[in-house]
């Protein structure tokens, strides 16, 4: 245990001074202030630096010098880089496409996306100084869409949480306030995106882990459906893990940013790259001219209700929708507070056990992962008293209803919970097409489903230790 401590507090040491290394080993223009170049080409959507690449009239070193400076000034303030790879990024760009789809731009990654040559240790330190010997599937068509990706984004250990925390890297502050979390587990993608040190990011998303920061964050991202996007290669912290997919997504600093990256992605034909990807090519989607449109609200998951602050945000956007004609319903759907139950039995099956594996002694977990994996160690029948006692003496019956069930399943209870995962996405399916939407719409169904991406605004760093039963409002659409 003493030696499992020692190796774990020697291998964040040598990380840390690995990063500082690689940033002060720079050359000194990445070290000087923003120049009136720089700052022009940061106030430019991607769209406008492609075409500046593809005709000539921008090279993408510049590009790279203005993006690389703005991410080590966004780095000092909020701590969200991990690895540095400006130096042979700076090569890359010398020679990347021209005439890609993404040609010259600079694409920010989350930590557990392979790149050859660095590590992708995601806060764990049992797996830094493991550098990879190749690229994955959506850093190679990075490449050849002519982009450059040039560096990584901090998470929390085990990639479980709205925070952005681990003992290899530190703490990655919120880019608006100190002493909040920026969100996770893509935290250091949505500070990183929010100072501009980067305009379009990877990040990945299991629970809320892309939409969650972006909320935190105030940036922007799509939790795209599963087998969309690519994902081969990738490090996870569970691998194996397929009761709640997780799915690789695009994060931004603007909307339009968000499809321009979206389409140069499926321009690329990912699925010649991944075998994970289904072959659907961009489409363009056909709104109806004949009638408003119609948006299910969900104004509350029955777990958490929105703090004042996020039912506000909620209320201005049905106000907007509603005066430019648009139609409002209240969604009735099927149980928000059942589909936590089921997506958090799904996701933790295993009693946690592949997530925490590579933890040495006395390594630090994130503040809501500790008392989850604590109560997933114990015997079950103190679990079941502790519910009792929940239930009963502090007359919370839903969180009683959240830990109740809350232990390692056998494989026989793991295919329950997949039958009734397919039978609650089957009664959703029936709201989408209208026949348990309030107000009676009938046949007539909704076109889209509205609601906060979290019960809470950016929590204090160690917030998710109570914070995590507002994650159903992201968690129930990777269900």
């Amino acid at each position: 245990m003493l030696f499992s401590y020692l190796a774990h507090r020697r291998a964040c040491d040598n990380k840390q001074r690995e990063r500082a290394e690689r940033i002060a080993s720079l050359p000194e223009i990445y070290h000087e202030p923003l120049t009136p170049q720089d700052k022009q080409i940061l106030s430019q959507p991607i769209s406008s630096i492609i075409a500046s690449v593809q005709t000539s009239s921008l090279h993408p070193s510049d590009v790279l010098t203005a993006y690389a400076k703005r991410a080590l000034q966004a780095h000092a303030q909020t701590n969200c880089l991990t690895e540095i790879m400006i130096a042979p990024a700076e090569r890359w760009a010398r020679g990347a496409k021209r005439s890609g789809p993404l040609a010259g731009v600079p694409v920010s990654l989350k930590d557990m996306l392979a790149v050859k040559g660095y590590d992708s240790c995601t806060g764990y330190s049992a797996l830094c100084g493991k550098p990879l010997n190749y690229d994955g599937a959506f850093v190679r068509l990075l490449r050849d869409a002519g982009a450059v990706p040039y560096v990584k984004t901090n998470t929390p250990t085990t990639m479980l949480s709205f925070e952005a925390t681990n003992d290899v890297f530190g703490v990655t502050e919120n880019p608006h306030k100190k002493g909040y979390s920026p969100g996770g587990s893509s935290g250091g993608e949505s500070a990183l995106l929010a100072l501009g040190g980067s305009r379009i990011g990877v990040g990945t998303d299991v629970a809320g882990s892309v939409r969650a920061p972006s909320h935190y964050s105030g940036t922007y991202a799509i939790k795209s459906s599963m087998h969309r996007f690519l994902k081969t290669g990738s490090m996870s912290s569970m691998p194996g893990q397929e009761g709640i997919p997780a799915t690789h997504n695009p994060m931004a600093e603007t909307l339009e940013d968000l499809e321009t990256f979206w389409r140069a992605v499926f321009q690329m034909k990912p699925w010649e790259y991944d075998a994970s990807v289904l072959n659907i090519p961009w489409r363009e989607v056909k709104l109806p001219v004949d009638r408003p449109l119609r948006w299910g609200v969900m104004w509350d998951d029955g777990v958490v209700a929105p703090t004042p602050a996020c039912l506000r945000a909620l209320k201005m956007v049905t106000e907007a929708l509603e005066k430019d004609g648009h139609e409002i319903v209240t969604l009735n759907p099927p149980s928000p507070y059942e589909g936590l139950q089921i997506a958090s039995q799904l996701l933790l099956a295993d009693g946690g056990k592949t997530a925490s594996k590579p933890l040495h002694s006395f390594e630090t977990n994130d503040a809501g992962m500790i008392p989850a994996f604590r109560a997933l160690r114990l015997p079950r029948f103190i679990m079941k008293i502790y519910a009792w006692y929940v239930r009963y003496i502090r007359r919370d019956p839903i969180y009683a209803g959240l830990v109740d069930n809350f232990y390692e399943k056998s494989v026989a209870e793991y295919y329950a919970l997949i039958a009734r995962r397919e039978d609650y996405r089957a009664r959703w399916f029936k709201v989408w097409r209208g026949t348990e939407v309030e107000g009676g719409l009938g046949d007539k169904g909704v076109d889209f489903i509205l609601t906060v991406p979290n019960a809470l605004p950016a929590v204090p760093h160690r917030g998710m230790r109570h914070g995590w039963k507002a994650c159903g409002y992201t968690f129930l659409f990777n269900l």
